[in-house]
């Protein structure tokens, strides 16, 4: 096996993502120089079963032991179970699974090994992408956004955009289409929003046995709680100025607001809340952007997206809408920034994650 990625060309990168819904890894192929989008490849899904999720959810909020280490080998097989079918790829982006982040503190954990993982599939993989960013005093989070950066481009973009991620955690990418990097100041904002769907699926997998609000049923019988919406969005949170980032559990007080209501009230209002954490956030863009690409399984969730629709002042549709794979594009990001990495190209800047400086974060490990 040779030990480098070619400084110029494009690259067939293999990425995949598992991330704080707990529900399964995505992997996506793309053919990338690391800069531009050349073309979208196979994707795949690997759902956790009932059981790897109880491992999992043991784990979070744990930054050792022996639930940590249980944690680590469920992530390994299932990326390993994965990413094997794919075949040969030039290289890999392995994000693994955020167990813990606390970043002016004590870091950010994500468990799986990526030394591992390059044994296994005999491939090159990037992983570690977040501790190199938190490191230089950076939030280590979201680290998507140099690839909604790409994305702009690709899509053709003329004027400001976000990108609005709904996973376990919210989270946000204006875009200024006008620059030519991502990492000059001005083209990107981005920062975790709040809670997203994370509370309403713990909620209803303790009360129901429902790994989610399928459709929004649930969420669309109830009523919001005023109340509990307002002492949720009193948070000093939604009105600190980025770089900000969360932990999947920093908001768990959310159960508690709407813990004496039904299920369709309290799934209403977590719904809500989310919302809302979006309309809060919004006000830090620098402009308003022309309008909102929501990726991540809440798009799916159409309570959600109208609630969006309702207190956002710009159009608000899922990626579908310009051609991209909602479902996928953390995983495609990741294949893409491991690109990055090989090739010393930055993944997160002082717009992004507040890091002092332009920083390519990510280790390359060899079989």
């Amino acid at each position: 096996m040779k030990r480098a990625i070619a400084k110029t060309g494009n690259v067939t990168a293999l990425g995949a993502m598992s991330g704080t819904s707990l529900d399964g890894v995505d992997a996506a192929i793309l053919s990338t120089d690391g800069q531009r989008i050349d073309a979208f490849g196979k994707t795949s899904y690997r759902p956790y079963s009932a059981q790897e999720q109880v491992v999992l959810r043991a784990a979070l909020g744990q930054w050792s032991g022996e639930a940590v280490y249980a944690a680590q080998k469920v992530v390994e097989k299932a990326h390993k179970d994965l990413l094997e079918p794919f075949g040969q790829v030039d290289l890999i982006g392995f994000h693994g699974q955020t167990l813990a982040h606390a970043p002016r503190t004590r870091g950010t954990l994500q468990v799986g090994d990526g030394v591992w993982l390059s044994q296994a599939l005999a491939c090159p993989v990037v992983w570690d992408f977040r501790t190199a960013d938190v490191e230089l005093g950076g939030e280590g989070a979201p680290l998507a956004p140099f690839f909604h950066f790409a994305l702009s481009q690709h899509i053709r973009a003329e004027t400001p955009l976000a990108f609005l991620n709904l996973g376990g955690v919210g989270n946000i990418t204006y875009v200024d289409p006008g620059y030519s990097k991502p990492e000059e100041t001005g083209a990107l904002l981005a920062f975790d929003t709040g809670p997203a769907n994370a509370p309403l699926n713990d909620l209803l997998q303790a009360r129901l046995g429902l790994s989610y609000d399928k459709d929004g049923k649930i969420a669309r019988s109830g009523t919001v709680e005023q109340g509990a919406l307002e002492l949720f969005l009193s948070e000093p949170y939604f009105a600190k100025v980025p770089p900000k980032s969360l932990d999947r559990n920093d908001f768990s007080e959310m159960i508690a607001l709407v813990s004496e209501l039904d299920d369709a009230d309290a799934a209403a209002t977590l719904t809500a809340m989310c919302a809302a954490g979006v309309a809060e956030g919004m006000r830090h863009c620098p402009h308003p952007p022309s309008r909102v690409l929501v990726t991540g399984g809440g798009r799916h969730n159409p309570v959600l997206m109208k609630m969006l629709a309702v207190s956002l002042e710009c159009p608000v549709a899922p990626v579908e809408e310009v051609g991209l794979d909602g479902d996928m594009l953390e995983a495609q990001a990741f294949a893409y920034l491991a690109v990055r990495v090989a090739r010393g190209l930055p993944t997160s800047c002082r717009g992004t994650t507040g890091v002092r400086m332009a920083v390519g974060g990510g280790t390359v490990s060899w079989p």
